[in-house]
């Protein structure tokens, strides 16, 4: 018994320092924590229960067997984020490259299973070297393990990883299959190629930054959604950012009490829309100004900043918020657009989140770059995503909705619950001054003629009232009485239920 009770301090002892204090340093000195420092930070003091401290690999070629550290570079169990039940693997880049074995995919599959079959949140802090060399195959299938379970797992429980160091070729997938995907600056990268066999193939000179840093990714790929300036940052963050989600697919996310009243006025909100419709205004102050205590969570904000996506709350409760940014692009819906929007809104969906969408769209973005790079499928899919959400959808119109953008942006017909508008809204097929130069082409070329018609169409068409005569419009109202209108809208839809026809899945035009 004194034994066994030497042996396991032992190896606790050994699983707990890693890959030795040499490598902690050598990770310290990066700016980086260990993967036990970063749970630490993540979770609620005292609540981490881990699993598989003693876990070995099983491998014997290429002198492994003599290479064995007990929780063979990953750190997995669980604990709790703001008194909620989570599931969490850290990988440690001190033991191995925090390289992927057999017994390591093992280890975090097990928690995987736990999450899903406990209905609670799994985050990966992936800091690892990719699959080990030297077990082959196994490691191969230990990823393909991990592939399956993430499948399985979508739409069940909020999947978040964080990505602090190297996370390249498979090991990539892992995390583009989860929910979210937050970056360390200047520590973290993500490539299925790295720049040694880009430089072979193609002979681009690329540093590793460049082909698949946090900035590359938040900029122009929009494979991260988030990034951070240090390790602290993105793990106190993410605590953050859980607060705002449900613990899966079967309820709703927790209230947090609020002294915001529901009938605050913002009497500033009545001159923030230009009266000239060309000019720009930031749709975000809006949505400041509207949110409990002013409080807006945006993911992806480098991304495809023509629409805002992200998180607040109305009257305590979590609102997923979809808006169309006149600032960027005049606030037109291109293909990166699309599918930020249409993503988030399925997330949204799948997790009973409500959404708030916020208008002001001229149109789709017009451009061979985007009828060849797909605009018409892309477009569908934030279509799709709109028609085919069933959670509370409340729709406000602050200014432009012309065309089929007006159709796509959670409008009436297609199952928006509420659909409020504002009086310096404008709904129509298109543009006054476009719409005339179609009708009257003839007129062309007399500015006079073609100034009165504009004039006229707008009158006639360029407002909210034909729409809410017709019923597509519910109310009209002064923008400073917004945040009492959503917030009574959305309580009036809390106890939704909507359902679509059985099927064994849709097939959304990817």
């Amino acid at each position: 018994m004194n034994e066994n009770i030497k042996e396991l301090e032992k190896k606790a002892k050994a699983a707990k320092l890693g890959g030795g204090r040499a490598r902690i340093e050598k990770q310290h000195a990066k700016g980086k924590l260990t993967a036990r420092e970063r749970l630490d930070i993540l979770l609620d003091e005292d609540s981490f229960q881990e699993w598989d401290m003693f876990v070995e690999h099983r491998a014997v070629d290429f002198g492994m067997d003599e290479q064995k550290i007990p929780g063979d570079g990953v750190v997995t169990g669980y604990g709790k984020i703001n008194g909620k039940l989570v599931y969490v693997f850290s990988q440690d880049f001190t033991v191995f490259g925090g390289s992927l074995s057999e017994a390591h995919a093992e280890k975090i599959c097990k928690v995987m299973d736990h999450a899903v079959r406990n209905g609670a949140p799994l985050i990966g802090l992936n800091d690892s070297g990719g699959a080990r060399i030297q077990e082959g195959v196994v490691s191969l299938g230990g990823y393909a393990e991990v592939f399956q379970r993430n499948v399985l797992a979508s739409g069940v429980v909020p999947q978040i990883s964080l990505v602090m160091g190297p996370c390249a070729g498979g090991a990539v997938y892992s995390p583009a299959m989860t929910d979210f995907i937050f970056m360390v600056e200047d520590s973290s990268y993500m490539f299925v190629t790295g720049p040694e066999v880009v430089k072979t193939v193609t002979h681009e000179e690329v540093t590793a930054e460049e082909l698949g840093g946090a900035s590359t990714h938040s900029r122009k790929s929009g494979v991260a959604d988030l990034t951070f300036k240090n390790d602290t940052e993105a793990l106190l963050m993410t605590r953050e950012f859980l607060s705002y989600l449900p613990q899966n697919n079967k309820v709703k996310s927790s209230t947090v009490a609020t002294d915001d009243p529901v009938e605050r006025e913002e009497s500033s909100l009545d001159t923030l829309v230009p009266e000239d419709p060309s000019k720009p205004y930031d749709i975000k102050e809006v949505i400041n100004k509207i949110a409990d205590d002013g409080e807006f969570f945006e993911i992806q904000p480098n991304y495809a900043q023509n629409i805002v996506i992200g998180f607040t709350r109305l009257n305590g409760s979590t609102i997923g918020v979809v808006a169309n940014q006149p600032l960027v692009l005049a606030g037109c819906l291109d293909i990166n657009a699309s599918i930020k929007g249409a993503r988030f809104i399925r997330f949204c969906d799948a997790f009973n989140i409500p959404i708030w969408t916020l208008v002001d769209v001229p149109g789709f973005m017009p451009g061979t770059s985007q009828e060849h790079g797909g605009i018409i499928k892309h477009g569908a899919k934030l279509l799709f995503a709109y028609a085919e959400a069933t959670v509370p959808k409340v729709t406000l119109i602050t200014r432009k909705a012309y065309g089929g953008a007006y159709d796509v942006m959670s409008s009436k017909h297609i199952r928006g619950d509420v659909n409020f508008a504002w009086p310096s809204a404008e709904i129509a097929v298109m543009g006054p001054k476009g719409a005339v130069e179609i009708i009257f082409r003839k007129d062309i070329g007399d500015e006079q003629k073609i100034e009165k018609r504009t004039k006229e169409y707008r009158t006639k068409f360029a407002n909210p009232f034909i729409a809410a005569s017709r019923g597509y419009i519910d109310d009209i109202f002064l923008p400073h009485k917004t945040r009492g209108k959503l917030c009574h809208s959305f309580e009036m839809l809390n106890n939704k239920k909507q359902e679509n026809p059985w099927r064994k899945h849709d097939n959304i035009p990817l």
